[in-house]
């Protein structure tokens, strides 16, 4: 542990960049530990990065990190959404209330979303997919980096002294300290992957396939087609035609739906937990005949409009899109 606070005092610099780079481009890695002990170091050790020093570095990480996803956002769109719940330890669920968050309070919530976890990485790619003109994203990452990383800082130059003592209590318990520390970041990572699973496992029941909604149509059957998405998502991709939205919570549509017809629920989330969940509770009140899509509005549109689902691809030009939230 003392040679780690050697490394600390002398390539502080590269130390922070590195780990405050690998969390905000979405790594299980706390960065904010980092922070506060540089800060505390700047304060104490003439040899260690000033405060000044420390905070360009993180901003500068951040930034970079920023712009990546944003970029990547405005590349691909909703799919770059979807690969970061696929990889995401928080469920799935968790991606569809950043979604809406960003709708409500558009990129300015770039300036929080560094405390909020989760929508620190998910911020900058919804900004990029939503049309949001780089000099706006460039100005509100910029604050919300400058205040995440300021704050980590100041806390431990306010509280360097306390800081002081636990890396001298660190630094006698030698290899043990790693040894601890690794153990904690084990179970936290095993924790939030158990909690992803047992969310998908509550979220389990019978789905139906594209090819079977195909033969409940060819039948004559006039099934009932829910959006379950975020309002985000809606504008993102067109929902099925006709199809009713849920638009957060689901019981407001349910006395007006009839209990003899089917129903099918779709999102656009991997797993279809959003459409799950809503069909469970629809379940729940006598809707027996309802069901998630299976693949949801991907599945949906490669069978039923597959010409407008190339072009959405093909013709996607993300600097015509509308600027959103300014």
């Amino acid at each position: 542990m003392a040679n780690l606070i050697s490394l600390l005092q002398h390539y502080g610099v590269l130390i922070v960049f590195a780990v405050v780079l690998v969390e905000q481009i979405g790594m299980p890695i706390p960065a904010y530990p980092i922070l506060i002990v540089a800060g505390a170091l700047a304060m104490d050790d003439a040899r260690s990065t000033p405060f000044w020093g420390v905070l360009l570095v993180a901003m500068s990480a951040c930034l970079l990190a920023d712009l990546f996803w944003f970029r990547a956002g405005r590349r691909y769109g909703k799919r770059i959404l979807k690969l970061l719940c696929k990889i995401s330890l928080s469920p799935d669920y968790c991606v569809s209330q950043t979604e809406d968050n960003f709708k409500k309070w558009g990129p300015k919530s770039m300036v929080v979303a560094k405390f909020i976890p989760g929508f620190n990485t998910i911020a900058p790619p919804l900004a990029g997919a939503m049309g949001t003109r780089l000099p706006a994203f460039l100005g509100f990452a910029l604050t919300g980096g400058l205040l995440w990383s300021a704050t980590g800082i100041a806390i431990g130059a306010y509280f360097h002294s306390d800081v002081d003592a636990v890396l001298d209590l660190l630094s006698t318990m030698g290899s043990t300290a790693l040894m601890v520390l690794g153990v904690l970041l084990t179970l936290f990572i095993v924790a939030k992957y158990v909690e992803r699973r047992r969310f998908q496992k509550a979220m389990q029941t019978e789905r139906i396939s594209v090819d079977e909604l195909k033969e409940l149509l060819d039948e004559g059957h006039d099934p009932i087609m829910i959006d379950a998405r975020s309002q985000t998502a809606q504008m993102l991709d067109p929902p099925v035609p006709g199809a009713l939205l849920v638009n957060g919570d689901p019981t407001k549509l349910i006395a007006s739906l009839p209990k003899d017809r089917h129903i099918i629920v779709y999102c656009s989330c991997p797993n279809d937990v959003t459409a799950a969940k809503v069909a469970k509770q629809l379940h729940s009140f006598g809707y027996k005949r309802a069901k998630p899509l299976h693949g949801g509005l991907d599945a949906w549109n490669s069978a039923f409009r597959p010409e407008t689902a190339t072009a959405v691809v093909a013709e996607r030009d993300p600097d015509n899109l509308s600027p959103a939230g300014q």
